[in-house]
């Protein structure tokens, strides 16, 4: 059985912006996160951890290397055989809740869900489930708008987590959140990764958060420390 959620073997990635000259963003990265490990990514902003994210997401693909998800190894799959695996065994949480307005709190968790095969019935039960672990039970009916930001960003981890994935990819999760918040929205995360076995990269400015992750990395002039 693969106890690694995530490998990335030799990945590089490299941009050009209309006639500028070439730009090289990540080089030659390698990292490994076991199942139920929560990795805090810290970088400058530009140094590329946002495509670091998405390639690690199966959102864009490297110039070289390969990705594995839940001991899967992407190289030369099909677009087809990428987004079942992105809906499967990968969440993604950004800055920005990216809730859908017209929903509920609960809908915006079975949403998924329902788009992954699941019944009405077992998505309901799922998404009540998490929004319990976070606190959220009583909230579940209320569209975003009625929600303040961290319970919108809590319900965004739940919707996140919602597939049961292997990974979670977060991308400043906490970034527009006043420190409580930000506290206590982080506890909820590491509740649910400890309870599910659940593995995350989490890409953040926040070194106290990222000191109270099991592993701090650093990316820089495109190279992981």
């Amino acid at each position: 059985m693969n106890d690694l959620a995530l490998r990335l073997n030799g990945i590089q990635k490299s941009y050009r912006r209309g006639t500028a000259a070439e730009v090289q963003v990540l080089r030659g990265i390698d990292l490994e996160i076991p199942k139920g490990q929560v990795t805090a990514l810290v970088a400058p902003s530009g140094a590329g951890k946002s495509t670091l994210l998405h390639i690690a997401g199966l959102l864009d693909t490297p110039d070289q290397g390969s990705v594995s998800i839940a001991g899967q190894d992407m190289q030369g799959r099909s677009d087809r055989k990428r987004t079942a695996v992105r809906r499967q065994d990968v969440g993604f949480v950004y800055q920005f809740h990216h809730l859908l307005p017209e929903f509920s709190a609960l809908e915006n968790v079975v949403l998924p869900q329902l788009a992954n095969g699941a019944s009405a019935q077992a998505a309901r039960a799922r998404a009540l489930d998490l929004l319990s672990q976070v606190g959220l039970k009583d909230r579940a009916d209320h569209r975003p708008a009625a929600l303040s930001g961290g319970e919108q960003q809590r319900v965004a981890f739940c919707r996140a987590l919602a597939n049961s994935p292997s990974l979670l990819l977060a991308d400043e999760p906490t970034g527009n959140l006043d420190p409580e918040t930000s506290d206590r929205v982080f506890a909820s995360l590491m509740d649910l990764a400890r309870q599910t076995g659940l593995a995350a990269l989490v890409a953040t400015h926040n070194l106290d958060l990222a000191a109270r992750m099991d592993r701090v990395i650093h990316l820089e002039n495109g190279i992981l420390s």
